[in-house]
């Protein structure tokens, strides 16, 4: 598919702002698709020196197509510019709709590889470099939750309180909205959650979808390049993307105990504990971690509600792909299962 065919960038205005708005940059441009879908739309750009750009805009399915995503996530990776996260350098954001039919924004191009899965791990992470990946994912993580967010200028980002309480709110509201039978796990370990609910200490920026699959690591160092995909972020409770990356940070003697664990890219060995990771972001941060197994069942839990609802939505009809429903089943059967044994042991 040519750029002028590309689906997401009207070529000509685009090239028209780029060049009036992106300073240093030279027409013509080269569009192609890098990740795509229900989610933000991200395309590569290359001009006309050979200079590499990354481009962000709503997906082409979008009900409202207003700026207000686009200039969140454009204001909260500006913001991390200058701390110690790895973000892309921002280098210009389009509010106008009349450009390209929805606002966007532009950043610079990080090289690195995204570790979507096991195989990829094992065909591009050293050994040798892979307890210093872990130690750079959690300092990373450790540096997003110790930022001041009224001092980078997201204070008003999200409520300063209540965040688990709103959370559990409404993913059991969506798990009574959207389930296709009854669940006994998810059911006990929603009222051990809400029982054992601990104390609001920290509220800080948090991700929301804190894993490798959405970062960007260099290899050769065992670093992270850049952290991506910031559409969940809010202000909230910083351990909750601590059991969130501890869930995706699958240990490989439990390949054969977790329901698709080869996804994990962490299935393939070498990288550091849960427990060697907790003790890290502790020691970073200076945060009580005693309870993080609460997150981690609150996660799952969660988890579980969203992948139901997805479910639900293939048994309705809304989603017409040809997919193995039955796999949805096993996959929250799974996730409650272990978001109650976690609950229960706390």
């Amino acid at each position: 598919m040519s750029s002028k065919e590309i689906a997401g960038i009207n070529l000509d205005p685009v090239t028209q702002w780029l060049t009036e708005s992106i300073e240093g940059v030279e027409a013509p441009f080269e569009f192609s698709p890098i990740a795509g879908g229900h989610s933000n739309l991200t395309f590569a750009v290359i001009d006309g020196a050979g200079r590499k750009l990354v481009l962000r805009r709503p997906p082409l399915t979008a009900v409202l197509a207003t700026a207000h995503d686009m200039v969140r996530e454009h204001r909260v990776i500006t913001a991390f510019g200058p701390t110690a996260v790895a973000c892309p350098e921002t280098l210009g954001l389009c509010t106008d709709e009349a450009v390209n039919d929805a606002p966007f924004y532009v950043m610079d191009f990080v090289d690195g590889v995204v570790l979507h899965d096991r195989d990829v791990t094992a065909a591009t992470i050293p050994q040798d470099q892979r307890i210093q990946l872990s130690e750079s994912v959690i300092d990373t993580l450790a540096a997003l939750h110790t930022a001041d967010p009224d001092e980078i200028g997201l204070g008003d980002l999200g409520r300063r309180s209540g965040y688990l309480e709103r959370q559990l709110r409404r993913w059991q509201g969506m798990w009574d909205a959207t389930k296709t039978r009854e669940l006994p796990a998810m059911d006990r370990t929603h009222e051990l959650l809400v029982q054992h609910l601990p104390e609001e200490k920290y509220n800080t920026v948090v991700h929301g979808d804190y894993r490798l699959g959405n970062m960007l690591v260099t290899p050769e160092t065992g670093q992270v390049a850049a952290v991506l995909d910031w559409e969940l972020c809010t202000l909230g409770d910083p351990l909750a993307d601590l059991g969130y990356l501890l869930n995706n940070w699958v240990e490989p003697e439990e390949a054969d105990q977790i329901v698709g664990a080869t996804a994990f890219p962490t299935a393939d060995g070498g990288f550091l504990g849960r427990e060697a990771m907790i003790e890290r972001y502790s020691a970073k941060t200076g945060f009580d971690v005693q309870n993080a197994d609460y997150y981690r069942a609150f996660q799952f839990w969660r988890l579980g509600s969203i992948v139901e609802g997805v479910l639900s939505r293939y048994m309705k009809g809304a989603l017409d792909n040809d997919v193995d429903l039955d796999s949805f089943r096993i996959q929250v059967n799974s996730l409650s299962e272990m978001a109650l044994e976690l609950a229960e042991g706390m």
